[in-house]
């Protein structure tokens, strides 16, 4: 993936810079056909910013005269003079007729060899660059030379084979483009690195994570800080839940234990008395054997109660749970909650109060699982405090319904609090004759999420503990 991202970088630069060439290429090729490279601003008035070929060629129409007299007009020779050129005008036998402007040592008469040497090569003597014209007056033809300050204007004669330079230009445009090319990529490399070098960490990072790996932690800086704040806030969310997990799997694996404890000890007195049942040894009395039969259908409801426990904690986490809800009188199911664990025999002892202003507050709930979080509260008040403690139970109606379960019991240690609602926990202030499934709170709080409610506990430890439920 990594080599892959660079040479896509890598491609995309030399692409660039390889079009960018061939461009300016072509641009210096067409600059270099259309321009004169002679063009200068040495030409003023009527000539102005022609090359010293076109002004040569131009400058025939200030030559006047006829077949007795030639000369340059006014208008000639203030553009001479304005550019400090000179001028010489040759007849048919290359001798001369009329010059303006001259240096002094210039020859009069030319032969044809003298005429292309000076031409081909400058006059080194007069420091002038000539360029030659021709003017017809009259049916005759005659020839000007023009002569340009060298400083100004230089000619270079170059000889050359044609099929040499081609070749040559062939070759050294090819070894210019080898040359740009590896050029190119080297500074695309270091580009690609540059600007991948992110990525890379970016991809390694989420090849940590997937290896499980949640403690990564890269620096939020550059053009990829959004994505790496994102892959930190991955990894934290990760480690956090991975660490929940394996609080959760520790919790599961205790409540198993427990649960295998539990229904262990019941199962060995089912059996036990059976055995007992069933036996030609024994010779039960009646009273014995309903003893005994009572105590197996006692040890039988109880692994009953761990069951459906079980069942319906798995329902309420899964969200597979339907509820039957109904109108209900809410009043009177909480009052019934605490009428039936005051008749309970093994309460006797228990003082619940149960205070409401109203007969009647309707609200819209599943009757059966509202009674059965009320009495798993009010159990979990009974049996996490000593014997006398006052339990207090009350239901108020303001915006909401609102039910209070208090108690001037034991407390709960602020530590424990954040787990009192998870499932398979059980306090420390756990009763020793206490028998359950450590799923009781868990099940209360599902079934008030379940109904879009909330339940929150507050506590004190030595002073007691309230639960309040909002429907």
């Amino acid at each position: 993936m990594k080599l892959k991202l660079i040479a896509r970088f890598m491609w995309t630069v030399v692409s660039v810079v390889i079009i960018v060439m061939i461009i300016n290429i072509i641009a210096i090729f067409s600059f270099a056909i259309h321009n004169d490279n002679t063009k200068n601003t040495i030409i003023e008035k009527k000539l102005e910013g022609l090359g010293a070929e076109d002004y040569t060629r131009n400058f025939s129409e200030y030559i006047v005269g006829n077949k007795e007299t030639i000369s340059v007009d006014n208008n000639g020779k203030l553009s001479l003079s304005n550019n400090d050129i000179w001028i010489q005008i040759l007849d048919e036998k290359s001798s001369e007729i009329y010059s303006y402007r001259k240096p002094k040592g210039t020859k009069e008469s030319y032969t044809p060899f003298q005429l292309i040497h000076e031409y081909k090569y400058s006059d080194e003597k007069a420091l002038s660059t000539i360029f030659v014209g021709e003017k017809k007056i009259e049916g005759r033809a005659y020839s000007y030379i023009i002569g340009f300050p060298r400083v100004k204007v230089e000619r270079q004669v170059f000889t050359i084979s044609m099929n040499n330079f081609v070749e040559t230009i062939r070759r050294t445009i090819y070894s210019i483009l080898i040359l740009d090319v590896l050029i190119a990529l080297f500074f695309a490399y270091l580009f690609s690195r540059r600007l991948t070098r992110p990525l890379s960490n970016i991809i390694n990072g989420v090849l940590v994570l997937s290896d499980g790996n949640y403690n990564l932690e890269l620096s939020e800086k550059g053009i990829y800080t959004v994505v790496y704040r994102n892959l930190n806030n991955l990894s934290s969310t990760l480690k956090s839940n991975e660490i929940e997990r394996k609080k959760l799997d520790k919790m599961r694996e205790e409540w198993i234990s427990n649960m295998s404890h539990d229904i262990k000890t019941p199962l060995v007195s089912i059996k036990g008395y059976a055995e007992l049942l069933s036996s030609d040894d024994y010779d039960l009395s009646k009273e014995e054997v309903k003893q005994y039969s009572k105590i197996i259908d006692s040890k039988a409801n109880y692994i009953k109660e761990l069951v459906d426990d079980l069942n319906l904690t798995t329902r309420l986490k899964n969200k597979v749970l339907k509820l039957n809800k109904k109108k209900v009188n809410m009043v009177s199911l909480v009052r019934n909650a605490v009428i039936d664990i005051l008749n309970d025999p093994s309460n006797a002892k228990v003082d619940i109060d149960f205070i409401c202003e109203y007969e009647d507050i309707e609200a819209f709930v599943d009757a059966s699982l509202i009674m059965r979080t009320m009495k798993n509260l009010i159990y979990n008040a009974i049996v996490h405090n000593e014997e006398g403690v006052n339990i207090k139970v009350s239901v108020e109606k303001k915006d909401n319904l609102k039910i209070i379960i208090s108690d001037n019991g034991k407390g709960i240690r602020p530590e424990e609090l954040n787990h009192i609602f998870e499932r398979y926990y059980r306090g420390t202030n756990t009763g020793k004759g206490h028998e359950g499934s450590g799923l009781g709170m868990a099940i209360a709080n599902d079934i008030v999420k379940a109904h879009d409610g909330e339940i929150k506990i507050l506590s004190e430890l030595g002073r007691g503990t309230e639960i309040e439920i909002y429907l």
